[in-house]
């Protein structure tokens, strides 16, 4: 067994052993991780960044010393005195292996930039903001009526606006008199004032009539993604939507890795706080730039998360969470200054709006969901998943609603995958596989064309051909069930069983070549015995869920089932049903929302009495507890099959025909298969 020193990198979760005295770089390389280097690691063109992490990691099996990497060195110092490093980053050229060590690659150092593909959908939404512009005429200062110039602005706004009182930080107050002077006494003003609010507050403040805009975001915070919408405060319009991977990563790909993170580590939890807070400031320059706006004029912020993710932003240590009975340390939603957060890329008087939490592990999320979604006005029983590395699981009608949360885990996200990536240029995310052949056809992210049609090979020339993301190692189970290449019980069958080469020995089990470049040095694409697993038990997690709900509202049917989310976007209803991830419906009734949480988001920073709605909707929500459910075992159980071991799917099998191969380990299929078992010798 080695005894070389484990390097794991982060997002992609690839891994492998290297001597001492490795740089970065070059196992980065040797993995086939997407970090970025021109100079050839000569510690000129700074594209490889990194950022080391230290301490307990029980999710990758690691203790990281604070000598794991080697000292920082001359090269690094000179392109730090020139440039600048942000804390903590060092250069993978640079950087060498001296021990057990989690790398985390920043998305500015991909090559292969990541798509987060949570766009914003169309949506009419009442606008009824917390903040506005008012344009208003101050009276000017007289000798013989001493009164303050804020007095008399708030005197305007009450005669002209009939907004009663205002009041104003010291850092508005130091430049209310430049400003008011300079528009000659005409000023435009920024007011706030939340649904909860007696007191308006004046956020800024500019000379004559300002017409360049008001602007909120409205932020997604998810566990692997942040998805942000930078929205028109008057019009409602999104102006620009972003996102990025969350660099609590690194600590974590799932939730309950950064609880232990958090309780493993001293401090943790401050380190996952900042990350996270560095990467929204981030966020905020970058959408700002993009629609040309002065990110200044962002005024307010409107936050949806899961309960980890909550905390963690509010800079709470989310150790309750990980344990009975999961308390939050408040289900209220929150307001609050964007400078308490230190979220200083904005308007330095912005305001904050946290919506709402379910219970410890359904959050703000859920309830943004089901804002957007509206389950509770439904007529009919409407199932709504929200898929992602946790999924958010709601079932209701007009006489109740339901909710639960499901460890998916990230195999939804191509993480866990051997050949897997996030969606990104280059990553395979459609997939067909002839049931006769049994050859592959695939379509990649940044091109329109699929595999075997003309001028495929020109359209990813540029990008290649890298992995396979979250939609399309879920259309690959799938499509690989349908032509037979796949049993009930998930095993692949070898090349004799299924009659095709495609199926290639890979240890003691069989793998499903998609698609070959090695011999130009380019990537081996498969899906392999592990990768069916990992999505097994991901796609048990989520239909156990669903199942639960069903069971506490004593129905065995749904009439309808909403996929809400950026997965749930863009995997095809058919090849969620033929691998069970959702309970049977017929498929025009499953429908995808898009990202309907951020859709939730959006809703509430436009329209306060939405605020007030969710936070009276989210009591009447039932919360269902998969952790403590015995029957959410027995459901994930037999979840396992494909689509499902007892659920018949008869809705499915009328559009889908699947056949029933029984493969086994010794080589051979029995009758089912219509090939005869081998037999040993």
């Amino acid at each position: 067994m080695t005894t070389d020193p484990l390097v794991v990198f982060t997002p992609s979760g690839k891994r492998g052993h290297f001597p001492v005295g490795t740089p970065v770089l070059t196992a980065a390389r040797q993995l086939g991780v997407d970090l970025d280097s021109v100079c050839g690691g000569r510690g000129i063109c700074s594209k490889c960044q990194i950022t080391p992490s230290y301490g307990e990691f029980p999710k990758h099996g690691v203790t990281v010393s604070d000598d794991a990497l080697s000292e920082w060195n001359a090269v690094e110092q000179r392109y730090d005195d020139k440039r600048g490093l942000k804390t903590g980053r060092r250069l993978g050229c640079q950087a060498t292996v001296q021990g057990d060590i989690v790398i985390d690659v920043p998305p500015e150092s991909q090559v292969h930039r990541q798509v987060v593909r949570k766009a914003a959908t169309a949506r009419a939404i009442t606008m009824d903001p917390a903040t506005r512009l008012y344009f208003v005429v101050v009276e000017e200062p007289d000798m013989h009526s001493p009164t303050g110039d804020l007095e008399r602005l708030e005197r305007a706004l009450r005669e002209q606006w009939h907004i009663d009182a205002v009041t104003a930080d010291l850092s508005l107050m130091s430049k209310l008199q430049p400003v008011l002077r300079k528009g000659k006494w005409e000023v435009t003003v920024a007011v706030h004032k939340g649904h909860k609010d007696s007191v308006a507050k004046v956020v800024e403040i500019w000379p004559g009539l300002h017409e360049s805009g008001l602007y909120g975001l409205a932020i997604d915070l998810g566990s692997t993604t942040i998805a942000a919408h930078l929205t028109d405060l008057e019009t409602g319009e999104v102006k620009a939507s972003s996102g990025l991977m969350n660099p609590q990563i690194r600590f974590g790909e799932d939730l309950m890795s950064r609880v232990s993170y958090s309780m493993m580590n001293p401090g943790g939890d401050q380190e996952m706080t900042k990350a996270v807070r560095e990467a929204i400031n981030d966020l905020s320059t970058s959408i700002a730039d993009e629609a040309g706006i002065d990110a200044d004029l962002i005024v307010e912020t409107v936050f949806v998360c899961n309960p980890v993710m909550h905390h963690l932003l509010l800079g709470l240590d989310p150790v309750e969470l990980g344990q009975a009975p999961f308390a939050l340390a408040t289900s209220e939603s929150m307001s609050l200054p964007a400078r308490e957060m230190d979220l200083t890329k904005m308007n330095p008087r912005a305001q904050v709006y946290i919506l709402p939490c379910i219970a410890g592990h359904v959050g703000a999320d859920c309830a943004a969901v089901a804002l957007s979604e509206e389950p509770g006005k439904s007529e009919d029983l409407v199932l709504i998943v929200d898929v992602g590395t946790n999924a958010e699981i709601l079932l209701g009608n007009t006489s109740r609603v339901l909710a639960c949360s499901s460890p998916t885990g990230p195999a939804f996200e191509g993480a866990q995958i051997s050949s897997g990536q996030r969606a990104a240029p280059g990553a395979i995310e459609r997939i067909e596989i002839d049931p006769v052949t049994k050859e592959p056809r695939f379509r990649i992210i940044g091109s329109e064309k699929w595999s075997d049609e003309d001028g495929f090979d020109q359209d990813v020339a540029t990008t290649g051909i890298t992995g396979i993301c979250g939609s399309g190692i879920i259309e690959a189970v799938a499509e690989m069930r349908i032509a037979g290449l796949l049993d009930e019980s998930g095993l692949i069958g070898s090349a004799e069983q299924t009659g095709t080469t495609r199926c290639v020995p890979e240890g003691r089990t069989h793998a499903y070549l998609i698609h070959d470049a090695s011999a130009e040095g380019g990537p081996r694409i498969t899906v392999t015995q592990g990768d069916i697993r990992a999505i097994q038990l991901a796609k048990s997690a989520l239909y156990a869920g669903a199942r639960l709900l069903m069971d506490v509202m004593e129905v065995d049917k749904v009439d309808r089932v909403v996929l809400a989310g950026a997965f749930g976007a863009h995997i095809s209803t058919k090849h969620a049903m033929v691998l069970g991830m959702i309970p049977d419906a017929p498929l025009d009734k499953v429908s995808s929302a898009g990202n309907a949480a951020g859709t939730g988001a959006r809703i509430a920073l436009c329209n306060i009495t939405a605020r007030s709605e969710i936070e009276r909707v989210v009591r009447e929500i039932t919360k269902v507890e998969t952790a403590i459910e015995p029957k959410f075992q027995d459901h994930f159980v037999a979840a396992n099959a494909i689509p499902h071991k007892t659920d018949p799917f008869p809705e499915l099998l009328q559009v889908v025909t699947l056949p029933s191969p029984t493969f086994n380990s010794a080589g051979g299929a029995d009758e089912k298969s219509g090939r005869r078992r081998r037999r040993r010798s």
